[in-house]
């Protein structure tokens, strides 16, 4: 390595590690992005993720990173050509924010692993940003006016639905999830999802929970049991012709949709309608903590993504400042 004199032990490590990487590659020969995402990075990350998560992930990375750089040698990666590839996927290919947001973690992550492994000794994409022209999806919510439209433009089921959206501020999977032992007096138990058909567990741990149910809709509940073919605890509150839970995208554009679109709401959808719970909540001044907890994410969640701002809900406050700054 050299004479002690002219080294320092942080730099005899840093050599003693460029030889055994070296070392390591030689030995396997030249590894490939492709062979190493499928074989190193899935094979680990299968251990983590959800079902749910992994199908979206897996099918993400290699449709757009190993499509792009299959044969290519990990070490051979700079950071520019990676911030192209987002270039790439949001002004040509005019990809979502979010799809762009998440190849720029996927890589990092990728790469983040690889210097874990010994095969590069920096991460290439530590410093990549998602590009300003990615499509930022405009994230609505229903005013009060709104709601009520949409629940005079639906059925008896239809509506029990989007009220448990927008007044208990559930998921979809959660709510065609539910079986009769999980509904009580006074809130739903939600211990279990439905996702592509598939029964699993709730999307992360914040949303096992007991989601607080209002009287009214306690009430509409009772009258929809009492119409139920099956109300043993283990059946379906809402189960489609062969007892099965209710598919969300079947309901949603055979029969919600076309409902809404009467009435201008076909924008109206699932994320609309928790939306819609986080926002009005923050107009009746609700704890966000409480808020939180019923639609079953962290307090961050909840102010920066699902929470909405009305124009004339800040109008007001700009309004109280300009009163408080002006002198008689």
């Amino acid at each position: 390595l050299g004479f002690v004199s002219e080294m320092t032990k942080g730099e005899a490590r840093e050599a003693v590690a460029k030889i055994a990487a070296g070392a390591k590659q030689e030995s396997a020969g030249v590894l490939r992005f492709g062979q190493f995402v499928g074989a190193t990075y899935f094979g680990y990350y299968r251990r983590k993720w959800k079902s749910s998560t992994e199908g979206t992930n897996v099918n993400r990375v290699n449709a757009h990173l190993v499509a792009a750089f299959s044969e290519r040698e990990i070490s051979s990666f700079q950071r520019d050509e990676l911030q192209d590839l987002l270039d790439l996927k949001a002004k040509t290919e005019k990809l979502s924010f979010s799809v762009v947001d998440h190849l720029r973690w996927d890589l990092s992550q990728i790469f983040e692993m690889a210097v874990a492994e010994g095969h590069i000794r920096l991460n290439p994409a530590r410093l990549l940003f998602t590009p300003r022209e990615a499509k930022k999806p405009l994230r609505r919510a229903m005013t009060i006016e709104e709601v009520q439209k949409c629940f005079a433009a639906a059925g008896r089921r239809e509506r029990l639905i989007a009220k448990l959206g927008v007044l208990g501020g559930m998921r979809p999977g959660e709510i065609f999830a539910l079986t009769w032992g999980r509904l009580k007096a006074t809130h739903a138990e939600i211990q279990q999802r439905v996702y592509r058909r598939k029964i699993d567990t709730p999307k992360t741990e914040n949303s096992t929970r007991h989601a607080a149910l209002s009287e009214g809709l306690l009430a509409e509940i009772g009258a929809w049991r009492a119409l139920a073919v099956s109300t043993s605890d283990d059946a379906w509150v809402f189960p489609s012709e062969r007892m099965t839970p209710l598919s969300k995208d079947n309901w949603w554009w055979r029969i919600m949709r076309p409902a809404l679109e009467k009435v201008g709401l076909e924008w109206a959808n699932f994320q609309v309608m928790r939306r819609t719970h986080s926002t009005l909540m923050k107009q009746l001044k609700a704890d966000p903590k409480l808020v939180a907890d019923q639609l079953g994410h962290t307090v961050d969640v909840n102010l920066n993504v699902y929470t909405q701002s009305p124009v004339a809900s800040r109008q007001v406050i700009v309004n109280e400042l300009e009163r408080s700054l002006v002198v008689d």
